[in-house]
């Protein structure tokens, strides 16, 4: 694989499969890559979680994406590099509520949120160039430029540190804007409804 196809974008919506199709409120998903890019792209940060022992872990850690390709990195040779590098089944989730949706009622009550589930297996990038690359890519995204001010990762810091590349490919985007769903016998009762910035 070349960077140039890490980097390349797909033009195909992600995949939708029984376990990736939104069923509760349906119409606000998304299996288009635009939107669960941008999402990927402001926040970098991502919950891993996977099955270890027959119970469940679930791991707060920085990811970040280059092309069709979500990144992430941890200690080598540590439990959850050993984990990520078995090819165990991974599902990934990314969301930031936006707004507190304050209604006349207390069952209405909801939020204004952008959330991504991601479903893939990770594998270990040994490749020096597609290393520099992903890395060049997160660094120069928070600051433009940077990467080339600072210095490059040492062979000590390189043997230290093992670099994930997991394909974004099956998955769903699901979104809520607007503002609060009002019971009609409710809109007369005298309390401040309405969108609140979190």
């Amino acid at each position: 694989m070349t960077t140039a196809d890490i980097t390349a974008p797909a033009p195909s919506p992600l995949t939708c499969c029984p376990r990736s199709k939104v069923k509760r409120a349906a119409k606000r998903a998304s299996y288009d890559r635009a939107p669960a890019y941008a999402l990927i792209d402001r926040l970098k940060t991502a919950h891993v979680a996977f099955v270890e022992q027959g119970e469940p872990r679930i791991i707060p850690i920085t990811a970040w994406r280059m092309g069709d390709n979500l990144y992430l990195h941890t200690l080598n040779g540590g439990r959850l590099a050993k984990r990520l590098e078995s090819g165990i089944p991974l599902c990934l989730s990314f969301a930031v509520t936006e707004e507190w949706v304050m209604s006349k009622s207390a069952f209405n009550h909801s939020a204004n949120y952008q959330s991504l589930v991601l479903f893939g297996t990770a594998a270990l990038v040994t490749d020096e160039a597609e290393f520099d690359a992903s890395f060049r890519t997160v660094i120069n995204d928070l600051e433009p430029g940077r990467w080339e001010q600072v210095r490059p990762p040492s062979a000590k810091e390189r043997k230290a540190t093992a670099l994930f590349r997991i394909p974004i490919e099956e998955g769903a985007f699901k979104s809520r804007t607007g503002g609060p769903v009002e019971e009609p016998d409710d809109m007369d009762l005298p309390v401040w409804h309405g969108n609140l910035p979190v």
